[in-house]
């Protein structure tokens, strides 16, 4: 069982360059000095003092709105072609496998070389794809199996991509920054996610669909000239010397099976995400829970309101920040998203449905941030790569399962009962995972 304070591996880097400056001494957990007024309840900014990390996190606003216009441009593309909704979902479903062997592989990678030269090759992977992507489109191809390809492609160099680049993180900042820096990216991120598709949505009928692909291409040339720039990020010294194989991947699952506060913030994602996320029933309440809105109105307020509110959490975000029992902070963000979800599938005003599915998205932004800290505090250097191979695994694949879930139980009892029954039961769930499994509960840094 892990000791309620953990010695915190040291940030410095040989290149001489790091979240701490090398040489240095960790600033206080307060940052230097009691922020007053209303800089406490505003975004905490502390890490972007690390110039590492602030390289990192600019390359990160760039790629997030890129990322989004390539993510519409597919799906947009594919129907084109084919006028059928099943080719799309059929693509969605050619991304994930090379996304979960890739993570899985990427983790145990990230874990076995220089982190920085990693991100290097991937992100370069992403942009010569997001290039390609470009060239079938401008010379009018039309082939689904050439966008299904290349689609796999693209999420193959994510998934060695995400573990390396989560995994940086506790290496360019002190421990007591990392919900910080976690707020920061995920903050970005989802912001990224609501103005990406806002802006491919304007720009198809200005600029044509396949400028979407060369804008995300170009955008990541800016992302591999920021890595670029950070320090190298090799195995910390007196890390056994390792190739990243099955072996690897294998003792990767073991240390989680091994480290009990590990497994349980993977399992608090998987309860909020697989109970709880009812987004495959939103156009079916769209069409008739809240008809009488307007349909098209009432989808996109659907699909907007947890991004958005995931948004404020992170512009809000020194109002929890500091704290420092993680593991409560993960619990009570998941049942307050199960309160949500089910007062949202309780909710026959299209309004407060949209309120409570932003409270949601607030207490889901929380969970990010405190599970990602969890998981770069809690593992070993020579471990989080893989700890991070997992956690893009099981952020990817929660909420297709929960689309499974949600749609059979949508169909079997009616939307709004299969909502709100979920978000009872992420409550009940998660609390009895607590009460059963201490180590969440006692986990503090």
């Amino acid at each position: 069982m892990y000791r309620a304070c953990r010695k915190r591996v040291d940030t410095s880097e040989s290149s001489g360059e790091s979240g701490t400056e090398a040489g240095a001494k960790a600033p206080a957990p307060d940052g230097g000095r009691q922020q007053r007024g209303w800089r406490r309840w505003a975004m905490d900014t502390r890490p972007l003092r690390r110039p590492a990390y602030r390289r990192l996190w600019s390359s990160t606003i760039v790629t997030a709105v890129g990322s989004q216009l390539t993510a519409v441009a597919v799906p947009k593309q594919i129907y084109d072609i084919t006028g059928s909704s099943a080719w799309v979902g059929a693509a969605s479903l050619a991304g994930l496998l090379p996304l979960v062997v890739f993570a899985l592989w990427g983790g145990a990678v990230a874990d076995t070389m220089d982190r920085r030269k990693l991100l290097l090759i991937t992100n370069t992977g992403i942009a010569v794809t997001s290039l390609l992507f470009w060239v079938q489109a401008v010379t009018g191809m039309e082939s689904v199996a050439a966008l299904m390809l290349l689609l796999a492609l693209q999420q193959a160099f994510w998934g060695l991509n995400a573990p390396a680049r989560n995994a940086s993180i506790a290496r360019l900042v002190p421990e007591h920054e990392l919900p910080a820096a976690n707020a920061l990216g995920s903050t970005v991120m989802q912001t990224g996610q609501v103005v990406g598709p806002l802006l491919a949505g304007a720009l198809i009928p200005l600029i044509g669909l396949p400028e979407l692909y060369l804008i995300d291409a170009l955008a990541l040339c800016v992302t591999v000239w920021a890595v670029y720039r950070l320090p190298a990020l090799p195995p910390l010294a007196g890390t056994a010397v390792r190739r990243a194989g099955v072996r690897e991947v294998v003792a990767g699952f073991r240390y989680i099976a091994g480290h009990k506060v590990l497994l349980l913030s993977f399992l608090a994602d998987i309860v909020a995400m697989v109970l709880g996320m009812p987004r495959a029933l939103f156009p079916q309440l769209a069409a008739e829970t809240y008809a009488s809105y307007g349909e098209g109105l009432a989808l996109g307020l659907l699909f907007a309101a947890i991004p958005i509110g995931a948004v404020a959490g992170g512009l809000f975000s020194g109002t929890f920040s500091r704290a420092r029992r993680h593991g409560w902070m993960v619990i009570g963000a998941v049942v307050v998203w199960g309160a949500a979800i089910t007062g949202f599938g309780l909710s026959g005003n299209l309004w407060l449905a949209v309120a409570f599915l932003a409270v949601a998205g607030v207490a889901d932004m929380v969970s990010m941030v405190f599970r990602g800290a969890i998981l770069l505090s809690a593992a070993t250097d020579e471990m989080r790569g893989r700890m991070q191979g997992v956690f893009t695994v099981v952020v990817a694949g929660g909420p297709r399962l929960a689309d499974v879930l949600h749609g059979g139980a949508g169909s079997a009892f009616g939307a709004r009962e299969a909502v709100a029954g979920g978000g009872l039961l992420v409550v009940a769930v998660m609390l009895a995972l607590a009460v059963a499994m201490p180590a969440l509960r006692r986990y503090r840094v």
